[in-house]
């Protein structure tokens, strides 16, 4: 019964980190060049860059999203998901470190969280994605 219990509460928790990165992914999808604006201000890439990551990112959350909240190649979708944010969070820290104060481009345009939130959202979204990933390990024998 306990694994019954877990197995179907990390469904859960593949199904909303699913819909956070779906959403993530439509929001930015549909202004491109405002989520350009949001990649400019860490001042890591180039000009062409800022717009290329801008057009690009959005689909891959997008995809990830789909995968998690359907349950195909969930794994994948986990895995690119931890690679998205430990990318977000060296970016977020980075752009601490050198003391800029921006708007770290989650999910809306303008939305000012406090760095710090936004890299314990990302932390959290590791955590969540783990346990996907972990999902057999840890339902496993129980």
């Amino acid at each position: 019964m306990t694994g019954s219990i877990l197995k179907h509460g990390i469904a859960i928790v593949r199904i909303v980190l699913g819909a956070i990165f779906l959403y993530a992914g439509v929001v930015k999808a549909g202004d491109t060049k405002a989520f350009a604006g949001s990649i400019e201000a860490y001042r890591l890439l180039p000009y062409f860059g800022n717009y290329l990551a801008a057009s690009i990112l959005p689909w891959v959350e997008i995809i990830c999203g789909v995968l998690l909240v359907t349950g195909w190649r969930a794994k994948a979708g986990a895995t690119v998901t931890i690679l998205l944010n430990l990318v977000f969070i060296v970016a977020m820290a980075s752009a601490v470190a050198r003391g800029l104060e921006i708007d770290c481009g989650c999910f809306r345009q303008g939305a000012k969280d406090p760095p710090l939130l936004a890299i314990g959202r990302d932390i959290l979204f590791l955590v969540m994605a783990g346990l996907v990933l972990l999902q057999d390990r840890l339902t496993a024998n129980k």
